[in-house]
């Protein structure tokens, strides 16, 4: 077994156009002085990192690696979550997506996919030249509006869905393969990837690609009513990546998982900061200790309610709490009969 990582954070949610937010150097600092001593980037804000650069320049990416480990911290891993979800688009969401990227592609889907696809690209050799081992993602989703089968779905409609988003991942995953790095896709209402069954489809696909592994939070499993902690009994082989967030469901006579289309707040199923929500982070911190998880666990901060600042600074110490220094050797270990391979068949009278 070994120690799980951490505390980490991810900045996305934090970043903005005043210090210490701004700049890679005051964040990197911030972070630190709430004592986390990981950061997961995200690859599409040019404040903190130019991705294409890191990507063709190992020079500029040590420089990266520099300006964080100056600050006391390592990269836990980059993120590609907006630029994944423009992989797969249904012309429904064109519109809304198109906020995801370059004005030079906005209102040209082909193009925006194929500026996706370069993305990843860069996101695969960026974290190769980073010494990074896992990198964060969506699938996108060409199906989701069709979740719940009213009027019922077209035959063979799930099947096609499934085969094109093989397709366009397939050499994505082969270009991370050849990189050394491990694609984790964050299972995500909005994304076809969404549930155990879902990302089992997909897998199955992609020829159960080595690289094609999971970004676990269970926050969004909370959200579906879906056993997070058997998960992780399901697909620990496949876990190379960690958010730790909370979440709460409480449903009502009034709404339950679909949430009368209330904002968060008001919402029966909310995320919650660290502690304040239902998640059982003790089984889980155990569970991936005992499967051995080799990564990070990285603070994801989204509450409806309480101030971000304080989620941060909580998060830290919480996910540090948390984290199982794990053992090396067995408790009963005083009381060994030690190990001889006669005195053994001895005992069973072989």
């Amino acid at each position: 077994m070994q120690t799980i990582k951490g505390p980490g954070i991810f900045i996305a949610q934090f970043a903005g156009d005043t210090a210490p937010y701004n700049s890679l150097p005051s964040i990197c600092k911030w972070a630190s002085d709430k004592g986390f001593v990981g950061i997961q980037i995200p690859s599409w804000d040019a404040r903190f990192i130019d991705l294409q650069k890191a990507a063709e320049s190992k020079t500029y990416a040590d420089e990266i690696n520099g300006i964080v480990q100056q600050a006391g911290l390592q990269i836990t891993e980059l993120s590609s979550h907006l630029q994944g979800q423009l992989i797969a688009v249904n012309p429904a969401y064109n519109e809304l997506f198109d906020a995801f990227a370059p004005d030079a592609v906005k209102g040209n889907p082909a193009a925006r996919t194929e500026w996706a696809v370069q993305q990843l690209t860069y996101a695969a050799k960026a974290s190769q030249n980073l010494g990074l081992n896992a990198h964060g993602t969506f699938s996108g989703a060409l199906l989701w509006q069709f979740v719940y089968p009213w009027p019922q779905r077209p035959a063979g409609l799930v099947e096609t869905c499934f085969t094109e988003l093989a397709k366009r991942w397939l050499p994505i995953l082969n270009t991370f393969d050849e990189c050394g790095v491990d694609l984790c896709y964050e299972i995500h209402p909005g994304e076809d990837l969404h549930d155990g069954i879902s990302y089992e489809m997909f897998l199955e696909k992609v020829n159960n690609h080595p690289r094609a592994c999971l970004l676990y939070d269970p926050s969004h499993f909370v959200l579906q009513s879906l056993d997070y902690l058997a998960y992780i009994d399901y697909y620990h082989q496949r876990i190379k990546a960690f958010h730790v967030k909370d979440a709460e469901f409480n449903p009502t006579g009034k709404q339950g998982v679909y949430g009368g289309y209330q904002n968060w707040v008001n919402r029966a199923g909310r995320f919650r900061s660290l502690g304040d929500g239902q998640v059982d982070f003790k089984s889980i911190f155990s569970k991936l200790s005992a499967y051995d998880y080799k990564g990070w666990a990285v603070l994801e901060w989204e509450c409806a309610i309480k101030n971000s600042e304080d989620g941060a600074a909580e998060g830290a110490p919480f996910i540090r709490d948390h984290i199982i220094k794990v053992t090396d050797k067995a408790f009963d270990d005083f009381a060994s009969a030690g190990n001889n391979e006669q005195f053994n068949r001895d005992l069973l009278g072989i």
